[in-house]
Formats: C-alpha cells, sequence, structure tokens
C-alpha cells in the first residue's frame, strides 16, 4: 500500500470545521467545567448536531457515511484544545456505538444506533473489572439465562460515559458458561440506563480528564431480554478485542492531539513571554525543545493515519494500532512535560492549557491497552509467545 496521508477535501474540510469548533466553543468554556469537575453538556449537544458521533455510521442509522480516518481527525482536533471532550466522542463513538455497528442485530442496530449518532444519548464500554485490569479475560461478572431473561451479577470499573444524564446504555461483558476445557465463555450484553440492579457509583475523582465521566458500575440480579446478546453467545471476548484494536488508533490520534495541542501553546508563549530584555523563543534552547516536540507530534499523526487507513481499506492493522497507540500515548507525556517546564511557573497553574494536557497527558499510557500490553502486542505480531 502506498502511504499517502494527505487529507482529502472531504476530510480536510473536516478537520478545518472541527479545528474552529474547538477554538470557538470548547477553548472558551472548558477550563471552568474542568476545575469544576463538570461534564460539558451543552458542547456535547452541539457535538452532536455537527454529526460528530455519527461519522464512521452508515447514513440509514443515522450516521455521517464516514470512516475511521474521519474520527480520528476529529478526535486530534478535539484534543489540541482539550482531552475531556476529545475522550467523550472516543468513548461515545468506538467504544459505546460501534460494538452495536459491528456486531449488533438489525433491530439493536435500529433502536440504538440512531439516537447515539445524534448525541442524543450515549453508549459505554464495560470491560475492566476491579480486580482485572489488563486481564480483560479474567472476567468475573456472570450473566444466566432464566427463562427469556439474562440475570447479570458483578462490577465493572473505570467506565467511561456511564453516569451521564443522557446515558442510555452499557454494553458489559460477561460469564455465560465455560468451554469444554474451563476457560470462561465470555459474552457481550447491553444493559439500558435504569434498569433495576444495575447502580451507578459517584464519579471517581481523577488526575485528569475531568470533564470526563468514569464511574464504577455494579450489577446486583439485573435482568435483561436474551434478546440484548450483541452477537453471538461465547464470542463476546474477541468482539472486544476487536474493538479494543480499533479504539487504540482512535486514542492515538487522541494522543496526537494532545501532543500537538502542547506544541501550539507553547510556540505562542514563547513567542510572548520575555525574559532578560527579549522573548524566551529567541533562546536556542527553547526553540530545540520545540522542534522536538513538533517532531514527535507529526511522526504521531503519521503512525495513527496509517494505521487507520490499513483499517479503511481492510487491511490488517493490529501491529500498527498497537505501534501508533504506544508511541503517541508516549510522545503525549514527553510533549507535556516539555510545554510545561518552556511556561516555567505558569505551566503548573490552572489558568494555562498546558497545565491542563499535563493531568491529562499520563492516563493515554494506560487506557485502552498500557503501554507493556502494547509491547506484548507487537512482539506477538513479530512472532514471539508469551
Amino acid at each position: 500500500m502506498a502511504l499517502d496521508h494527505r487529507l482529502t477535501p472531504e476530510h480536510e474540510e473536516l478537520r478545518r470545521t472541527v479545528e474552529a469548533f474547538a477554538h470557538d466553543v470548547v477553548a472558551p468554556k472548558i477550563g471552568d467545567l474542568y476545575e469544576r469537575h463538570e461534564f460539558p453538556y451543552e458542547i456535547v449537544r452541539e457535538m452532536g448536531r455537527m454529526g460528530l458521533f455519527g461519522l464512521p455510521f452508515p447514513e440509514e442509522y443515522g450516521g455521517m457515511g464516514g470512516d475511521y480516518l474521519a474520527l480520528g481527525i476529529a478526535l486530534e482536533e478535539l484534543a489540541r484544545v482539550d482531552s475531556s471532550v476529545a475522550i467523550t466522542l472516543e468513548a461515545g463513538v468506538s467504544l459505546g456505538a460501534m460494538p452495536i455497528h459491528l456486531f449488533g442485530t438489525e433491530e439493536q442496530k435500529r433502536e440504538w444506533l440512531p439516537r447515539m449518532c445524534s448525541g442524543e444519548i450515549l453508549g459505554a464500554f464495560g470491560l475492566t473489572e476491579p480486580d482485572g485490569g489488563s486481564d480483560a479475560g479474567g472476567t468475573r461478572t456472570t450473566a444466566v439465562r432464566d427463562g427469556d431473561e439474562w440475570v447479570i451479577n458483578g462490577s465493572k470499573c473505570f467506565i467511561t460515559n456511564s453516569g451521564t444524564d443522557i446515558t442510555g446504555l452499557v454494553t458489559v461483558t460477561a460469564v455465560t458458561g465455560r468451554k469444554a476445557d474451563g476457560r470462561p465463555e465470555i459474552s457481550s450484553i447491553i444493559v439500558p440506563s435504569g434498569t433495576p440492579g444495575f447502580t451507578v457509583a459517584a464519579p471517581y475523582s481523577k488526575v485528569g480528564w475531568n470533564s470526563s465521566d468514569t464511574r464504577e458500575l455494579s450489577f446486583a440480579d439485573v435482568r435483561v431480554p436474551l434478546a440484548n446478546l450483541v452477537g453471538a453467545e461465547g464470542r463476546g471476548y474477541a468482539q472486544f478485542l476487536r474493538i479494543l484494536d480499533e479504539g487504540r488508533i482512535a486514542i492515538s490520534a487522541l494522543a496526537t492531539g494532545l501532543a500537538q495541542g502542547c506544541v501550539d501553546e507553547s510556540v505562542k508563549y514563547a513567542k510572548e513571554r520575555r525574559a532578560f530584555g527579549r522573548p524566551i523563543g529567541d533562546n536556542q534552547a527553547i526553540q530545540f525543545k520545540l522542534a522536538d516536540m513538533e517532531m514527535r507530534a507529526h511522526m504521531a499523526r503519521l503512525g495513527w493515519r496509517d494505521a487507520a487507513s490499513r483499517l479503511v481499506h481492510g487491511e490488517p492493522f493490529k501491529k500498527e494500532a498497537a505501534l501508533a497507540k504506544l508511541y503517541s500515548s508516549t510522545v503525549a507525556v514527553d510533549n507535556a512535560r516539555e510545554a510545561t517546564q518552556i511556561h516555567g511557573g505558569y505551566g503548573f497553574m490552572n489558568e494555562y492549557p498546558v497545565a491542563r494536557m499535563w493531568r491529562d497527558s499520563k492516563i493515554l499510557e494506560i487506557g485502552e491497552g498500557t503501554s507493556e500490553v502494547q509491547r506484548m502486542l507487537i512482539a506477538r505480531e513479530l512472532g514471539f509467545s508469551g
């Protein structure tokens, strides 16, 4: 495949549109919301009206008929200004709606996708458990058949978009039986918000992503119809691995946006801030930091766009997604640290965007597969086991 990551006119128009939205709508509001730990409902509603939640989905289900590259472009531009808003979109699309789009029945798609594509409701992705972490196969939540219903018991943690006023459902993994070798058979099941026995805890107190909704969930004899099964019974683990592979591209785009946002803010500051009678940007030490930051952001962009292009063209992309996620998340942390250093004492003040970026960057090396997990995946693609 020839690597040409120049954007089509349609993708460039989308990029410019989201760039303007991020600067004109998100930037003036998000700092105050972030400090108050408030979910950005008004911003999310506007994103819904713009069609951002429906970017990669077919028009017949209320989507925009775009692709995963379009989603990545939107995420990068949003994250250049704020990651809480970007992760709300990422989780709503690639984690909330995508399982139903890829594996759901026609009835499930028509019931849920139009409202998720419009931003009327958000979906969540219930995989991680308190004792599980990176061991996604160690699911303990159970779902037992009882007549024409599933009875679900267990808990999930660190679930994004799971407790907002507009959350409509959580798709959860649960053990529905045992295989011949004794290993758990894991399935995916839709649990609508408000179902009796489904409890959403108070929001976590987090280091970053303070305007993103993240909570722990518990299920106590939660009953949902058998028809809420997503895809084939026992295929939940494989389904969610596919969702995570795609999600890593989205997170990589988000991380790239944060890295580029650090460059944007640092270049502006270096031109304005004066010390010893001249702008600090006149100092070669600052210029070299900025050059390295721009290099890292640029290379991260090439990585996620390559992985997205492979996905769009139906080519294998697992290794490239892991490479992109590993590199871009590292770059985001590096650029956030350097941006804070360039800003000096002001970089430690929450009124400056780089302070928010610094707080938001570290989770990118953890969420949707830690950096260690990405290295394991890459090694396996190189032919190593273990």
